[in-house]
C-alpha cells in the first residue's frame, strides 16, 4: 500500500506522516529529506547553488541512505550522519535552489520510487512532500492533500524551528511555496485525493483521520499488509 501526503510548509506532513506509517505499521519517507541532504551537500563543497549542472551532477553523485523507520529517522550523506544538520536555517533558507532543478529532481524522484517500491514487500510506505500523488507515486491507493491556513503554519513552523523571527518564518512559508509552485501542483487536490484541513485540529485527530481513510481504502478492496 501507498500513502501519498502532500501539502504545504507548515501543513503538518512530516509528523502526519510518521504517525500514520507508526500506526498502521508501514514504512515511511520524508521525501524533502532527500532535497535538503544534496543542498547540504552542495553547500558542504562550496558548489554555486544556480549552476543548476553541476548541481545536478553532485545529486546524481551523492551516496544516500535514509530511513524508512517512522520511529527512528536519520539521514546519512556520503557517510556522514546529516539528519539535524539539513535541518539548520542555512538549509531551509536555500532548499528552494535545490528543489526547482528539474534535473535534480529527476534523480531524486528516481531514488524515491526505488525506496516505494523496496517497502511493498513489508506491507507498504507513507510518502510525503510536494508532488507525490501527481509525479512520484500516482498510483497510490490514498492521495491526502494535507492544509492549514497561513496564521496555523507559520506557528508550527515556529514552535519547530525555536527562535527565528517572524519574517524568517514568513520567508520560509511563503517564497518556499511560491518557489516550489514553479515545479509542483501541491495546493490544489490531484484527481482522486482527499483534502484535510488541520488548521484546527491536534496532530492525533489528523493521524487518526487519515489512518481510518486509509483502513477504508482498504476495506474496499485494496491490499494492505500492516
Amino acid at each position: 500500500m501507498i500513502i501519498a501526503v502532500d501539502g504545504p510548509s507548515g501543513s503538518g506532513k512530516s509528523s502526519t506522516a510518521r504517525g500514520v506509517a507508526s500506526r498502521l505499521g508501514l514504512r515511511y519517507l520524508d521525501t524533502g529529506a532527500t532535497y535538503r541532504a544534496v543542498t547540504w551537500s552542495a553547500v558542504d563543497r562550496g558548489l554555486d547553488l544556480d549552476d543548476t549542472a553541476a548541481v545536478a551532477q553532485r545529486a546524481r553523485e551523492l551516496e544516500l541512505e535514509i530511513s524508512t523507520d517512522p520511529d527512528r529517522q536519520f539521514v546519512i550523506a556520503d557517510g556522514t550522519d546529516v539528519t539535524a544538520a539539513i535541518r539548520e536555517p542555512r538549509i531551509s533558507e536555500v532548499v528552494s535552489k535545490i528543489a526547482t532543478n528539474l534535473d535534480v529532481r529527476k534523480e531524486l524522484i528516481r531514488r524515491q520510487r526505488a525506496v516505494i517500491d523496496a517497502a511493498q514487500p513489508s506491507g507498504g510506505i507513507v510518502v510525503e512532500g510536494r508532488d507525490i500523488a501527481t509525479v512520484v507515486a500516482t498510483d497510490a491507493e490514498l492521495k491526502v492533500l494535507l492544509t492549514a491556513d497561513q496564521e496555523a503554519r507559520m506557528a508550527r513552523r515556529g514552535a519547530e524551528l525555536g527562535s527565528v523571527t517572524a519574517e524568517q518564518l514568513r520567508d520560509q512559508i511563503v517564497r518556499r511555496d511560491a518557489d516550489d509552485a514553479t515545479v509542483s501542483e501541491f495546493q490544489v487536490a490531484s484527481d482522486g485525493a482527499v483534502t484535510v484541513d488541520s488548521t484546527y485540529m491536534t496532530l492525533d485527530e489528523v493521524v487518526e483521520v487519515i489512518s481510518r481513510l486509509a483502513l477504508e481504502s482498504v476495506a474496499q478492496g485494496r491490499s494492505y499488509d500492516g
